[in-house]
C-alpha cells in the first residue's frame, strides 16, 4: 500500500554523517530511536551510502569513515561530531525506546522555555541526537511571481 502523501515533497536537505562502524550505527538508530533503513550500499562492513528515514518526516544519510579520493578534500566531519534535532510528536515514547535499547541519555526529558518537551541521547559513535516536540518556526512564504 502506498502511503505517500502527494502534497509532501521528499526531503531536500539531508543531514549527513560518517561512522567508524556504519552498519552498527544503522542498527542502533533503528533499534534505539526508530529510524527506518531505506537503503544501504556497500560490501561487508563498509557502507558507501545509506539513507535512514524518520517516520514523522525527513531523514539522514550516512556512510563509513574513509580517506578522501586523491585530488578531493577530506570529509570535514569526523565520526562522533554530528548532532541533530529530530521533531517527534511522542518524545516520551522515543525516550522509552532509547532507554530500553541502552542509549546513553545525555539530557533527560524536560519541558523547555519555548514550549517543547525534549531529551537528548548519544549514539555509540558519540553523535548527539536531540528529540522534541518543537517543530520550528513556520517557513516564510515563497515569493510570488512579479513580486
Amino acid at each position: 500500500m502506498d502511503t505517500t502523501d502527494a502534497k509532501t515533497p521528499a526531503p531536500q536537505v539531508w543531514p549527513t554523517l560518517r561512522a567508524d562502524d556504519a552498519r552498527a550505527l544503522i542498527r542502533f538508530l533503528a533499534d534505539a530511536f526508530g529510524f527506518e533503513e531505506v537503503v544501504a550500499y556497500g560490501e561487508g562492513g563498509f557502507v558507501a551510502h545509506a539513507e535512514l528515514a524518520w517516520p514523522e518526516g525527513g531523514g539522514v544519510m550516512l556512510g563509513s569513515a574513509r580517506d578522501a579520493p586523491e585530488g578531493t578534500e577530506t570529509w570535514p566531519g569526523r565520526p562522533g561530531t554530528f548532532s541533530a534535532y529530530v521533531v517527534t510528536a511522542d518524545p516520551d515514547g522515543v525516550h522509552a525506546r532509547a532507554v530500553a535499547a541502552g542509549a546513553r541519555i545525555t539530557t533527560g526529558l524536560h519541558e523547555t522555555d519555548y514550549g517543547s518537551r525534549d531529551f537528548a541521547a548519544a549514539d555509540p559513535e558519540g553523535n548527539r541526537w536531540y528529540f522534541g516536540t518543537y517543530p520550528g518556526s513556520p517557513q516564510p512564504s515563497a515569493p510570488t511571481a512579479g513580486a
